[in-house]
């Protein structure tokens, strides 16, 4: 993330990115996730999640823990508390919904004058919005990235620190049908954990278990599906809904099964 920083300078670069990765050393998978694409771990049919995405809706409590230590980043212009919509300068006074940084639940507060400022967080799902701006709350880069029409700058709440998850491979005994899955967005968008794990096994299926082509085929079957048929109407999948917009990435790892193939 440093490096990015001065490269943007140097290189004259802007954006950001998420980091997904994945290690094998010395007999254990480390998966470290740092943003909103996902990994998770097929063995003999179940599924393992070996990561979580970082949104503003998974990330709540930090933000909001950060713009209360820091209200200077809000720039006078968002509060750092959450209510279940905008709120009106009709309802001053009046008992509303809210939640802060320390609160899983919701209870009522009084309307004040700085509650009728833009929520930090705002949307749900994948509209969630943070300062109504980015909706991945980890990633690298993105050191210039302000809030639209403002000074506000974004990157304070990005955190560059990846969540790391061990799999210990030695555990258990895996079949050449056993894989591990890392994916960008633009898969789990419109392709849930059950339905990955369903293409995976129908295309394995469909090769000898020697064959070490087959997994490439895996991969580029999950990026076919997700971003659909071009039609009329766009991109359109199987069933007719959207396709994915976004990048489709897919990396398909065997844990097991034949070590020489030919």
């Amino acid at each position: 993330d440093d490096q990015i920083e001065q490269e943007r300078v140097s290189q004259h670069l802007a954006g950001g990115c998420c980091a997904l990765a994945a290690i094998y050393l010395m007999g254990k998978f480390y998966v470290a996730n740092a943003g909103d694409s996902r990994a998770i771990i097929i063995r003999n049919g179940e599924i393992i999640p070996m990561s979580r995405e970082f949104t503003p809706e998974t990330e709540r409590q930090r933000l909001q823990f950060l713009a209360l230590l820091r209200p200077e980043l809000l720039g006078k212009e968002f509060t750092h508390l959450e209510f279940p919509r905008r709120i009106q300068p009709k309802e001053l006074g009046k008992k509303m919904l809210y939640r802060d940084q320390n609160m899983n639940g919701w209870a009522y507060k009084k309307i004040e004058e700085d509650d009728l400022k833009f929520p930090l967080i705002f949307g749900e799902g994948k509209k969630a919005r943070m300062m109504a701006t980015i909706g991945v709350t980890r990633g690298l880069g993105d050191h210039d990235l302000k809030v639209f029409s403002s000074n506000i700058h974004i990157k304070p709440f990005l955190s560059c620190f990846p969540e790391v998850r061990v799999y210990d491979l030695t555990q258990y005994e895996h079949c050449p049908d056993d894989v591990l899955v890392l994916g960008t967005d633009g898969l789990w968008d419109v392709t849930n954990d059950k339905e990955v794990a369903g293409v995976v096994m129908e295309v394995l299926t469909s090769y000898e278990p020697n064959d070490p082509c087959r997994y490439t085929m895996v991969a580029q079957e999950l990026v076919v599906r997700s971003r659909g048929v071009l039609k009329e109407r766009g991109w359109r999948l199987a069933n007719d809904k959207l396709g994915s917009g976004d990048d489709i990435s897919v990396f398909v790892i065997p844990l097991g099964g034949p070590g020489n193939y030919t």
